[in-house]
């Protein structure tokens, strides 16, 4: 741990809960399988039951118990409420990219407004989830970041964004027919870190096979992170291999204490420490996010100085267009700006992609919708 002089002695320890509302109903995919069997019995029910159920929710995406016709007509509906109850309620979906890509606001038990956005490719289908209600990381271009930490998501409040997009890809909602949900991002609302094992128990969720999790490949579910080097440093020994994404945003410590305050604990040289140690444990290369901020870290002094951090290191650089809120004062880089960013960089040998700029027309920016929605 970090320990500079300057460290930000308000800002909360990596893995402390925020203050809770009313408590989420426990659901199926808050357990573990042995523990859902537990769970079960403890209700008054089979342990089987839960299998059975696990089976149809991760296995079939389904959440209409009629359909349940392994489980006695009479009780499938007390037994889908009361091992999976009803997490998220959707208040309004918003799309673009001719239907390529849909947001999802969420309304949780108690209130709380969250996003996921759902995007198909001619390869791929993603969605981006959230992992708490707001963010507590304090970044200053991030609309999430804005509006404070509400709370942490629990896993299945978490894995329901998932399981949801995924009925969603098996129905053919989105246009091109019936696809398969194949990629996952933590690159919602929150820092997935700060809420370590709700995330992870929603990793193992995603990663265990049939009918215990949807068994989708950790090589295809990403988990973003400004940085915490505790989290960094737990989850490569999870056992999970999934691919981790470091939210960067500028080489300097100078700039980054101010756009990513975390950076007062935990540096730039402490972050990349970490993300080597990951790729070195998982074999998995990891990722730089970088939004390019016009006029504040788009220089070519600083492309030179990320590719002379970068050029012996199995990362990739991922340049993201800023997409600026209402009111801020941040806003994209000049296109010219962006191409000689990438140059320096791809001649320091860096591999770099310039994210495609989904969901500008849908309040495409993380919490753009649920400040749009509150402000109603």
């Amino acid at each position: 741990m970090s320990t500079r002089p300057d460290a930000n002695p308000e800002l909360k320890l990596v893995f402390d809960e925020p203050p809770q509302r009313k408590k989420a109903p426990k659901h199926l995919a808050d357990l573990s399988p042995a523990d859902r069997k537990i769970w079960a019995k403890e209700l008054g029910l089979q342990p089987f039951r839960a299998s059975q159920v696990a089976t149809h929710y991760f296995s079939h995406l389904s959440n209409n118990p009629e359909e349940w016709t392994d489980i006695p007509a009479a009780e499938r509906q007390s037994i889908a409420d009361a091992l999976t109850p009803k997490l998220i309620q959707l208040v309004t979906s918003r799309t673009t990219d001719n239907g390529m890509t849909r947001k999802d606001l969420w309304k949780l038990h108690d209130g709380v407004l969250v996003e996921s956005v759902l995007m198909r490719y001619t390869d791929r289908v993603t969605v981006c989830i959230s992992s708490q209600a707001g963010c507590g990381m304090n970044c200053p271009f991030c609309a999430t970041g804005q509006a404070g930490l509400t709370r942490n998501l629990t896993a299945g409040e978490i894995t329901e964004q998932i399981v949801a997009a995924a009925r969603a890809c098996a129905n053919g909602e989105l246009p091109g027919g019936e696809a398969r949900l194949s990629n996952i991002v933590f690159m919602g609302m929150g820092e997935p870190l700060a809420n370590y094992n709700a995330v992870v128990r929603t990793l193992r969720n995603i990663t265990d096979p049939n009918p215990d999790g949807l068994g989708i490949s950790a090589r295809s579910v990403t988990v973003s992170t400004v940085g915490l080097v505790n989290g960094i440093e737990k989850l490569m020994d999870e056992g999970i291999n999934c691919t981790l994404a470091v939210s960067l945003h500028t080489p300097d410590d100078e700039l980054r204490d101010s756009l990513v305050p975390i950076n007062s604990r935990f540096n730039v040289r402490e972050v990349l420490a970490a993300a080597d140690a990951y790729e070195k444990k998982t074999g998995r290369r990891y990722s730089i996010e970088y939004a390019l901020i016009r006029d504040i870290n788009d220089q070519s002094w600083r492309a030179d100085l990320l590719g002379r951090l970068l050029k012996s290191r199995n990362a990739h650089v991922n340049l993201i267009p800023l997409n600026p809120t209402p009111g801020s004062k941040w806003t994209a880089s000049r296109r010219e700006d962006e191409e000689e960013f990438v140059r320096i960089l791809e001649n320091y040998g860096v591999p770099v992609t310039v994210r495609d700029t989904r969901g500008r027309e849908i309040d495409g920016a993380c919490g753009q919708l649920a400040a749009a929605e509150k402000s109603k």
